[in-house]
């Protein structure tokens, strides 16, 4: 059995790096005080620990020294790359090998705003540590993006101290067990002090890690709600990818991505860059995944949703991991970053759960404070029609079977053009469900491939995603789960 860490306090994680006598390095801290390196201070012994510690306030003196951002801003990643970087150059420079040979040498550097007087602007930052683990060794960085929450400037600056001790601390005593350092850095804080919304590592003792499950293992642990990761796997700060954007995004569980996601996406995004207000280049589309859809069968299985990753990045996709189940949270959410006209793409069975009073049981408002929040932004629902397995109909806003006790609200939407029909669909992909491709891939059935966009079933077979097994032998007889939920259905309906 695997014993439980032992949580250290802020003073005693800084005392045991101080008594470390081989790491060495130095403090840059911007915006906050210096409220990281304080605690290393007053631990005692930080002789053997600080080769400097410093904080270029004044902005021309931190332009002096680290040179200008082409976006004028001073609490940012490039910043913060850029301190990490001459801290750590300074230190070679100045530290002859020969003398500190067995040192491990770091930079640590943050970049704070807090909250401001008038209560008006969220605190916020970036923290970062670049580090050897081996004399010999080229150095690791790891990068942080934070959201403070608490009401004052002192206290979101004793937040900013203790999370980067335990930054510091992770970096050299978890470096390698990535879940374990991540989980770490909320030793002595909770979630209601600070919101962790992007992590990156990279380096030779990070080799082996994924960005993108660190990304999940922040939603999953409750770190943040959503990360956004890029089509070549880097982890995204929301702000850098939503600002004033106009955002299209499209639900669901990609698993794997069919024909069907994509027609939803090419036939969706011809209306939407119609839309007044609406700047065909300034366009961001995401494909979400909640993790309830990671999910769908128990635990959150990490290979399964690496596979759906690869997939949708190597069409070129930005991914959104989100705790959201409910459309009117994704919605807040984009609504911090940005005021522009937002669309969402849903399939028929998804606005009908969408319309389901139940699905808000747990707020106050019920479904009207829910569509309060949704539409009382810039925002449309471009509804993908939805094939009906045992007619064949198909279900648009002329014949969705919405409650009639919520029809004058659907109504409403529908002659408002807040909710439009997506035309033009490929009615001979309507019948591809992404649960029979999946089945199909396991059972080692052919048929698949054709379900899947074009390469994605290279990218399937070739990197043996989704359990895919070129000896399997295909099941005899194998209907795919759609025809026998069908068939299920037809035998209950039909009298003995």
């Amino acid at each position: 059995m695997e014993l439980e860490r032992v949580v250290l306090s802020a003073s005693q994680k800084a005392l045991r790096v101080n008594l470390n006598l081989d790491i060495y390095g130095t403090f840059a801290e911007i915006g906050a005080g210096q409220e990281v390196v304080r605690h290393f201070f007053r631990a005692g012994g930080a002789s053997g620990t600080i080769a400097k510690a410093m904080s270029a306030y004044d902005k021309d003196f931190s332009d002096a020294i680290y040179g200008k951002e082409t976006q004028g801003r001073y609490v940012c990643k490039p910043r913060l790359v850029n301190m990490l970087n001459h801290e750590f150059r300074l230190i070679e420079e100045r530290l002859n090998r020969k003398d500190h040979f067995s040192k491990k040498f770091f930079s640590f550097a943050d970049t704070f705003a807090t909250i401001n007087y008038q209560k008006t602007s969220q605190g916020h930052g970036w923290m970062g540590m670049k580090f050897q683990t081996d004399p010999a060794k080229e150095p690791n960085v790891v990068i942080l993006h934070a959201r403070l929450h608490e009401p004052d400037v002192l206290l979101q600056q004793a937040t900013v101290g203790v999370l980067g001790v335990n930054l510091l601390y992770g970096c050299y005593f978890f470096f390698n067990k990535s879940k374990e350092l991540l989980l770490s850095l909320y030793d002595n804080l909770t979630r209601d002090q600070v919101e962790i919304d992007m992590i990156q590592v990279a380096g030779p003792d990070f080799e082996h890690v994924d960005n993108r499950l660190l990304s999940l293992q922040l939603v999953k642990n409750g770190m943040t709600d959503a990360v956004i990761f890029s089509p070549d796997g880097r982890n995204l700060q929301a702000a850098d990818v939503l600002y004033k954007k106009n955002i299209l995004a499209l639900r669901g569980s990609f698993r794997p991505v069919t024909k069907v996601n994509i027609d939803m996406i090419l036939n969706g995004m011809k209306l939407f860059e119609k839309e007044y207000r609406v700047d065909g280049e300034n366009i961001q589309v995401l494909f979400e995944i909640t993790l309830n859809n990671l999910r769908a069968e128990g635990d959150i299985d990490e290979q399964d949703f690496l596979d759906r990753a690869d997939i949708l990045c190597s069409l070129g996709q930005t991914v959104l991991v989100s705790n959201y189940s409910k459309y009117y949270k994704l919605v807040e959410y984009f609504s911090k970053y940005t005021n522009k006209r937002m669309g969402i793409i849903m399939g028929t069975n998804m606005l009908l759960e969408l319309f389901n009073e139940k699905y808000y049981r747990d707020i106050n408002g019920g479904i009207l404070e829910a569509f309060g929040i949704l539409f009382s932004r810039d925002m449309k629902i471009y509804l993908y029609p939805w094939k009906n397995m045992d007619t064949g109909e198909l279900l648009t806003t002329a014949n969705c079977p919405i409650h009639p006790r919520l029809k004058p609200l659907f109504d409403y939407l529908v002659y408002n053009k807040r909710l439009v029909d997506i035309t033009g669909a490929n009615s001979n992909i309507l019948d591809i469900y992404s649960m029979d491709a999946l089945d199909m891939i396991k059972a080692g059935c052919p048929g698949w491939e054709d379900m899947v966009p074009a390469y994605v079933d290279t990218i399937i077979k070739d990197n043996k995603l989704f359990g895919f097994d070129p000896d399997n032998k295909p099941t005899p007889n194998y209907q795919p789960p759609s025809k026998r939920l069908k068939e299920q259905k037809s035998q209950r309906l039909t009298p003995n």
